[in-house]
């Protein structure tokens, strides 16, 4: 994640914007204790404890990515990016309504699975969020393939759900009655202003 958060601090050079990490205390998810979401919740709490009421977006990556979508309920968290994120099926997305969820993921990923990325954004849409589905056309569930891409549409969306940028159509509607899906050219493409 390291590289994903030196993308936006040069991308955040002149604006007022705290990047934190999350440090998980035990490795895993460790079933019913949820260990990841306890240690995301904690990070969460020290830095508004240390920023006060700040408009907030989570990154993370597969577990991580899972528990930032569990702990997006938190009244100062505007949206989540999740990269190649672990979404299970029957996953909870109630706490999801009325944030920004965005989700990259390279459809060939054989650790987590597309499919259930989609699904998940599909039920979040469904319960009120406004999400968003990016198609990533390579770099497996580690994103090292076209890295810089990952990067740029994660940095992009970040910046889009904390005001700092336009944000991308899809998640720029107010009436977003079901998940909308993007390849990474596409979004690309509108970033840039053209095809």
């Amino acid at each position: 994640m390291r590289p994903f958060a030196s993308d936006l601090v040069r991308a955040t050079s002149h604006e007022r914007v705290l990047i934190g990490r999350v440090r998980y205390r035990h490795r895993g998810w460790n079933g019913p204790r949820e260990d990841a979401v306890h240690d995301a919740r904690h990070a969460l709490r020290a830095l508004l404890d240390a920023a006060g009421p700040v408009p907030v977006v989570l990154v993370g990556h597969s577990m991580g990515a899972r528990a930032a979508l569990r702990v997006t309920g938190d009244p100062q968290v505007r949206g989540v990016v999740a990269l190649a994120p672990w979404c299970p099926p029957g996953e909870a997305v109630g706490q999801l309504r009325d944030r920004m969820v965005a989700a990259l993921h390279d459809p060939a990923d054989r650790v987590t699975q597309a499919a259930e990325t989609w699904e998940h954004l599909a039920r979040a849409s469904a319960a009120g969020a406004r999400t968003l589905g990016v198609r990533m056309p390579g770099g497996g569930h580690a994103m090292l393939r076209d890295a810089r891409t990952w990067q740029r549409i994660a940095t992009s969306l970040t910046l889009g759900m904390l005001g700092l940028v336009p944000l991308p159509a899809a998640l720029a509607r107010q009436d977003h009655p079901e998940a909308t899906y993007v390849t990474a050219n596409q979004f690309r493409a509108e970033i840039d202003g053209g095809p």
